[in-house]
């Protein structure tokens, strides 16, 4: 293997899915905060940074695997994934792609209202994925995991997971 850049290594990582919400990919997400790679052939060794969506995220074991087996199974035989909590990651560092993508899987993307005086972000009305309606009500805060909430469409009546705003 000659030398490996870090933007191969970026398309390397594209295949790399959310085990939570696999519709959507960790460049998607935005987890992916940096690349670094130094050596070459078999002394290439790539450094992943990534960012949790949430503090204690489940999923973080399985994506670093993800990450190691997309890079290993293309001949990188030293990986290192380094966590960056600082600074938190938010729904803005989601691609537009990863916002469409969430929509046509079911769940209503992340949509932010203007800066609130407090100092706090509010949700717009959450509009249902299905009908496209923003007749729409909060059932439950979490949903199936904690980056998502439950609504319900009260035009089409369909339940839907809401990807939250943070």
């Amino acid at each position: 293997m000659g030398a490996v850049s870090k933007e191969q290594i970026y398309e390397w990582l594209s295949s790399v899915t959310d085990p939570e919400v696999p519709a959507l990919t960790i460049l998607d997400l935005g987890i992916v905060r940096k690349v670094e790679v130094s050596g070459a052939g078999s002394e290439t060794v790539a450094t992943v940074y990534i960012t949790p969506t949430y503090s204690g995220c489940p999923a973080m074991d399985v994506i670093s695997l993800g990450i190691r087996m997309a890079l290993v199974s293309r001949g990188i035989r030293k990986v290192v994934i380094e966590p960056q909590l600082s600074p938190a990651w938010t729904t803005d560092w989601m691609t537009e792609e990863g916002k469409a993508k969430l929509k046509a899987y079911g769940i209503a993307p992340p949509n932010r209202k203007a800066f609130q005086p407090l100092g706090l972000f509010e949700e717009d009305c959450v509009a249902c994925p299905r009908c496209g309606s923003d007749e729409t009500e909060l059932v439950s805060q979490f949903g199936p995991t904690s980056c998502k909430a439950l609504y319900k469409c009260l035009s089409c009546k369909e339940p839907f997971e809401h990807f939250k705003c943070h």
